[in-house]
């Protein structure tokens, strides 16, 4: 499931970077475009219209020029009149040749043309539209656009036309000036305007390529903003889809690390992608040369055979199976093997998990055995309740036949043994009763040195008579605990009986008691130098009349696991045969006192 759960996410991920383009809402276009489209247009029509008024400029100072020229070559021819003669005609004229002017005129104060770069326009009126008046009181140049009769748009500049510098004297015939004239005799000089038709085609073609080179600029640069701000919200989006992904990956490879199920990647070619450390311990592969071979060379061939039939079409294959691991070990385990696809449905590879199912077998044999301890228990407490009293009354019977038969010995003898028997019968049912019954556990402060000192006073007397030496070993911070002293003290009897008969030619009894698991746990330990127990024994040591000697009822170790049971706690047995066994009684340390079984 948990795996499931980080594939989906992984895709979900990859699905939002693959759509990170067409991701971004379209009303995050729409508002760009309405914020910027207002900048870049203002931006541009002033842009042109700054254009215009330079082109204008341009063309009022080139006629400007071309104004004050014709002045100053009036003014000169003027003066070379008195040593020849001047014709402003023929200045005129040869000033109009200049490429960009279409026509130059001058006129009088009325409009009538005086001269003209077309003869023909000679004495005809010039616009009688024109304010001359206005034009004769503004010192500067005006400008205008004129439509010629061919169609073509002329850009006029035009003023006053004023060749005479202030020392010169007009006399009354045109063009004859005396310097240094008395200012009695200064005249007014006429009233006169020039006009200088300039061609602004090309001027007009440049200012539209201007204008169009600048639209198109505002156009790009618009559309570069729209592309800045729409890759900034892009990057922001990359880096929140990207700092989820970096999330989502030490997720999943800490989950993937730490699970408890082995877990193996193969790609489309069967080849050994990745693995996490469970399944290196379950398989016990080594772990530099395993990425990139062949899923056959690394894995036990129980595995390759069931997963040879998968395909790309998305099988399943799910079942237990015993694999024999390289070392020789067969362990069962649970085998879950699967196709894997991205999130476009393409074919990746597959997917093992593994399951070590050793402690789930283990789990399933205890159950097994709790149960069937829980029906011998109902059955003995029934048969214990059955036959005890029948027994009380043979004991009774043979109690009466040995007081009446005094005088035959022989007849005492067979009462006496009846009454022993029925005596050892009485211990084997109380024996029943204890293992059958809850057991109550009543906790209290108790002195481990002192409990392990009482409990093996008891077989002193006998381990002396075996020549069996004892050993104790008590961690000195282990001090008081919280248990049981009675129970607890019946569980060692039992353990140390048991190692006694199993050294029948001497040995070593050995007993200690320690803390574990940062003193979570007491820890007593039981060991001998006897006999042992066969391997295929030992899983049989705590099942009721289970016994392997002549005497023996087999209920003792059957009573002592159920007394640690009943502390929360843990009894283990490891032996060997022919070299003496240890038992080890683990008890959780604790101020409350415990629950009584099956409450």
């Amino acid at each position: 499931m948990a795996l499931d759960l980080l594939c989906e996410r992984s895709m979900q991920t990859a699905a939002k970077i693959s759509k990170l383009w067409t991701g971004i809402p379209g009303w995050i276009y729409i508002g760009i475009a309405v914020i910027l489209m207002p900048i870049f247009t203002i931006l541009t029509v002033e842009n042109i219209h700054r254009q215009q008024e330079n082109t204008v400029r341009l063309l009022v100072e080139e006629g400007a020029a071309l104004i004050r020229s014709f002045e100053a070559g009036t003014r000169t021819g003027m003066m070379g009149r008195m040593m020849g003669g001047f014709k402003l005609q023929h200045l005129l004229t040869e000033t109009a040749q200049q490429p960009d002017i279409v026509y130059l005129m001058v006129t009088d104060g009325d409009g009538t043309i005086i001269a003209h770069s077309d003869l023909g326009q000679v004495g005809k009126v010039y616009d009688r539209n024109l304010d001359f008046d206005q034009i004769a009181q503004d010192p500067d140049v005006q400008w205008r656009r004129v439509r010629m009769e061919d169609g073509r748009e002329v850009f006029e500049v035009y003023r006053r036309f004023d060749p005479i510098a202030p020392n010169w004297h007009r006399s009354g015939q045109r063009g004859h000036m005396m310097p240094n004239a008395p200012p009695q005799q200064m005249e007014a000089p006429p009233r006169e305007f020039i006009f200088v038709g300039l061609d602004s085609a090309s001027i007009l073609s440049a200012q539209r390529a201007d204008t169009w080179h600048t639209i198109v600029m505002a156009a790009i640069l618009l559309l570069v903003c729209l592309s800045g701000i729409l890759l900034l919200f892009m990057a922001q989006g990359y880096r929140t889809t990207r700092a989820s992904l970096v999330r989502i990956k030490a997720f999943s490879d800490n989950v993937v690390e730490n699970m408890p199920i082995g877990l193996i990647a193969l790609d489309d070619q069967r080849r050994m992608a990745s693995y996490n450390q469970a399944a290196q311990s379950i398989l016990g592969f080594e772990t530099d040369t395993v990425v990139g071979r062949s899923a056959a060379q690394i894995l036990p061939d129980r595995i390759t055979e069931e997963i040879e039939g998968l395909t790309a079409d998305g099988d399943v294959v799910e079942k237990e199976i015993d694999c024999r691991l390289a070392d020789g070990r067969l362990i069962p385990l649970a085998l879950s093997a699967s196709v894997l696809f991205d999130g476009d449905r393409r074919f990746l590879g597959f997917v093992l998990l593994l399951k070590d199912l050793r402690e789930v077998y283990a789990l399933r044999s205890e159950i097994h055995r709790n149960q069937r301890l829980a029906s011998v228990g109902r059955l003995a407490a029934g048969v214990a309740h059955e036959v005890r009293n029948p027994l009380s009354s043979i004991k009774g019977f043979a109690t009466y036949f040995k007081e009446r038969y005094r005088d035959k010995p022989e007849d005492q003898q067979v009462a006496g043994i009846m009454i022993q028997e029925v005596d050892r019968l009485n211990r084997v049912i109380g024996q029943l009763l204890d293992f059958a019954r809850p057991i109550k556990v009543v906790a209290k402060a108790v002195a481990v040195p002192q409990l392990v000192a009482d409990s093996l006073k008891l077989v002193e007397a006998q381990a002396k008579e075996k020549a069996i030496g004892i050993e104790t070993i008590i961690a000195p911070q282990l001090r008081t605990v919280f248990l049981d002293p009675d129970r607890v003290k019946q569980v060692l009897l039992n353990l140390y009986l048991n190692a006694l008969e199993a050294m029948e030619a001497g040995g070593r009894l050995s007993v200690s008691a320690d803390e574990e698991d940062h003193d979570q746990w007491i820890v007593f330990r039981v060991s001998d130098t006897g006999y042992g127990i066969p391997d295929e024994n030992q899983s049989q040591v705590f099942d009721p009349y289970y016994t392997t000697k002549s005497t023996g009822t087999g209920l003792g170790l059957a009573i002592a696991h159920n007394i640690v049971d009943a502390h929360g706690g843990r009894i283990e047995v490891d032996s060997a045969a022919g070299e003496g066994t240890t038992v080890t009684v683990r008890i959780p340390k604790t101020r409350e006192e415990p629950q009584d079984e099956g409450a």
